[in-house]
């Protein structure tokens, strides 16, 4: 028996992060210690809302995607796993002591474990005072990343392509753009892959900021940009086509441990969250239609995501396009009703399910029904959500272990497309420090209890695009990034001075799927 291996593994369950550093078997839900939130749930006599036989036994949906829902999971494991080996390696690399080989060893045992190797010069300095593990540990985690960027961007340019029938779907539905603000918590950054299963797609512009609470100038920009491409180059759609611009917030909350584990923005408030978002939507549509005149063509929609399940709830507009946080429909409580149905009658289950929605009483009271299209883009989004539900039934036990935040990293900037898994990093889309200063708060309030209560550093991960057909477009990303990364040390320069925030730059050029190149922060 490999006794040095075993003891890693030990490690590995009881480390600062909590996972288990090996793979898993493709296709086999996971192990008993990662379905933490399955046991939370039995332990609170709380039945899964859309399957009553998890987490014994799953169910089986006949409009769910279960080759997609295997691919999603391998992506998932691949992504994941190169960041959960970095702790019991670096455990071991400390246990190795400080002698002449000390350099050499510790580099092939990175190699071997964690495919990659780590900075020379902070090996070849442990003999001094001993290896200096949080240096070690962030650029293992940048490391990681721009592995994982490699490995998956080829699945960017297989989405694509899928992408191009999602755009064909949007302009079918009388959309000719889509905007989706998410808030930043790490446990939505699958919301696009995973959640929804929106590719990436040339209609589909996303962004993230702390409590959904998006910036109306920028997004007015945005629209600005879109209307300008359908006068002057008639994409996707000319000007007199009556399409319209789609604005969605999605919005968050925790059925297992809603006072808790809800939107730190909100306090874990889940109504508070909801008023937020759908307070958004109304104040970007009114600045269109102050600006532009009434209507202009924009159409809004709010989503709610229960981050144990992955279960949605979707807002149904009425016949005036206006939007009620009580009037929706609970896709888990959806699922569950139509799990016994062929994939025909399901699909017309799913419509009966919106028309309910419109004919809402009381608060939820609307105008009637949203227009066809919107009626098919909810649809679709529904019954795409119903294979994310049996994902997390099938891998996760129903409810995810990690109800709470896990997060690896803090990512600003433009995010990236190639790594978008649950709790893999939390995310802080901004331009200048001082403009998005809330959104880099709340990720830092989350690190200092995911990393600096176990003495582990905030890796902060600055990346931005630039456009190899602009002149100079990278050297102003580059200098963006410079400029970026002085503020934030000078925000939190009591952490920089502790040795407990790393910073590391990149840009990558506009075209999907391009090489991740580094950028010298001094």
């Amino acid at each position: 028996m490999d006794t040095r291996r075993s003891s890693t593994m030990r490690r590995a369950r009881s480390g600062p992060q909590g996972q288990l550093a090996g793979g898993m078997a493709r296709g086999r839900a996971r192990p008993g210690w990662l379905r933490a939130g399955a046991a939370r749930a039995e332990a609170l006599g709380v039945e899964h809302p859309a399957c009553a036989t998890l987490p014994a036994r799953g169910c089986r949906h006949a409009l769910v995607d279960r080759n997609e829902n295997a691919r999603l999971f391998e992506c998932e494991q691949g992504i994941k796993d190169r960041f959960d080996r970095i702790v019991p390696t670096l455990q071991e690399i400390a246990a190795l002591g400080r002698g002449s080989d000390f350099p050499g060893r510790a580099q092939d045992w990175a190699r071997e474990r964690l495919g990659f190797e780590l900075p020379t010069a902070v090996l070849e300095r442990a003999w001094v005072r001993g290896p200096d593990m949080g240096a070690l540990y962030a650029q293992a985690v940048f490391s990681a990343l721009a592995g994982a960027v490699a490995r998956f961007g080829d699945r960017i340019r297989e989405e694509l392509a899928a992408g191009q029938g999602w755009d064909a779907l949007l302009v079918d539905c009388g959309f000719h753009a889509m905007n989706v603000s998410a808030c930043a918590d790490g446990r939505l950054k699958g919301l696009f892959p995973y959640v929804l299963r929106i590719p990436a797609a040339n209609l589909v512009r996303r962004s993230a900021f702390a409590g959904t609470l998006f910036d109306v100038e920028e997004d007015v920009r945005h629209w600005e940009h879109a209307e300008l491409r359908r006068y002057r180059e008639g994409f996707p759609t000319t000007a007199d086509v009556p399409t319209r611009y789609l604005k969605v917030a999605v919005y968050h909350g925790s059925s297992l441990d809603p006072k808790h584990q809800g939107c730190a923005a909100h306090g874990s408030n889940e109504r508070a969250a909801t008023e937020a978002a759908l307070e958004r939507l109304y104040e970007f549509r009114r600045a269109i239609e102050n600006a532009f005149c009434c209507g202009a063509g924009t159409d809004i929609l709010l989503i709610g995501v229960d981050t144990d399940t992955d279960a949605i709830r979707v807002h149904v507009p009425d016949g005036n396009g206006d939007v009620s946080a009580y009037r929706y429909i609970d896709n888990a409580a959806l699922y569950r009703q139509t799990l016994t149905l062929d994939a025909d009658r399901a699909r017309l289950a799913v419509y009966e399910a919106i028309r309910a929605a419109s004919a809402t009483e009381g608060w939820g009271k609307g105008e009637g029904e949203p227009h066809d299209g919107m009626r098919r883009l909810i649809a679709t989004l529904l019954i795409n959500n119903m294979s994310q539900i049996e994902y997390v039934g099938e891998y996760h036990g129903g409810w995810y272990g990690d109800m709470g935040h896990g997060e690896r990293f803090v990512s600003v900037g433009d995010g990236f497309p190639e790594v978008q898994v649950r709790n893999i990093a939390y995310y802080a889309r901004l331009d200048t420090v001082e403009e998005g200063a809330a959104d880099l708060d709340v990720g830092v309030k989350i690190f200092r209890h995911l990393n600096v209560e176990r003495g582990l550093p905030i890796p902060v991960a600055l990346h931005y695009h630039f456009n190899e057909q602009v002149p100079g477009s990278r050297a102003r990303m580059e200098d963006k990034i410079r400029r970026i990364a002085e503020g934030i040390q000078g925000r939190y320069a009591h952490l920089a001075k502790e040795g407990l925030l790393y910073l590391h730059g990149s840009v990558q050029d506009m075209a999907p799927g391009s090489a991740l190149e580094e950028v010298a922060l001094t």
